[in-house]
């Protein structure tokens, strides 16, 4: 109970701390994001006392790794990210080079449903590889009255 309470709590605060009255960048949205789904998986991943600290750990790495991947996209691999979201069949990746900054991306749709109010919706993984390191981040797409993928 008090582990769900410190969960909300910290989500509040990752929301409260990112308002401003300019709209969020993409490295902003990126951090809030990750802090919260590496704030659940790690309350999936500890039990006991250790739960606290998963859940802390989880916040702080899904933060950073939401951070970077989200500072790192430009608006031509925003684009092949809705085109990965569109034609990609599910478990299957598709990945792409970002020819200005050598990135490698790698998008894989994991999951589709439909949302309460019945718009297509898609979980999916992007990864990143600079310098061969990798950074993985997961999210939620749903299709817009436009047609376009929106991340949530």
């Amino acid at each position: 109970m008090a582990n769900s309470r410190m969960l909300w709590l910290m989500v509040l605060s990752m929301f409260l701390l990112s308002a401003c009255e300019t709209p969020p960048t993409k490295k902003q949205t990126g951090t809030v994001i990750g802090g919260i789904l590496g704030g659940v998986l790690g309350s999936q991943v500890g039990k006991g006392n250790g739960r606290t600290a998963a859940i802390i750990l989880g916040s702080i790495a899904g933060g950073f790794a939401g951070s970077y991947i989200g500072g790192e996209m430009d608006e031509a691999d925003r684009l092949r990210q809705q085109r990965a979201l569109e034609y990609t069949p599910t478990h299957q990746a598709t990945s792409w080079v970002n020819p200005d900054t050598q990135a490698r991306y790698e998008v894989t749709p994991t999951r589709n449903y439909a949302s309460h109010s019945g718009q297509p919706c898609r979980d999916y993984t992007t990864t990143i590889y600079i310098d061969g390191q990798a950074e993985r981040a997961k999210g939620t797409a749903c299709r817009d009255r436009n047609g376009q993928w929106n991340i949530n």
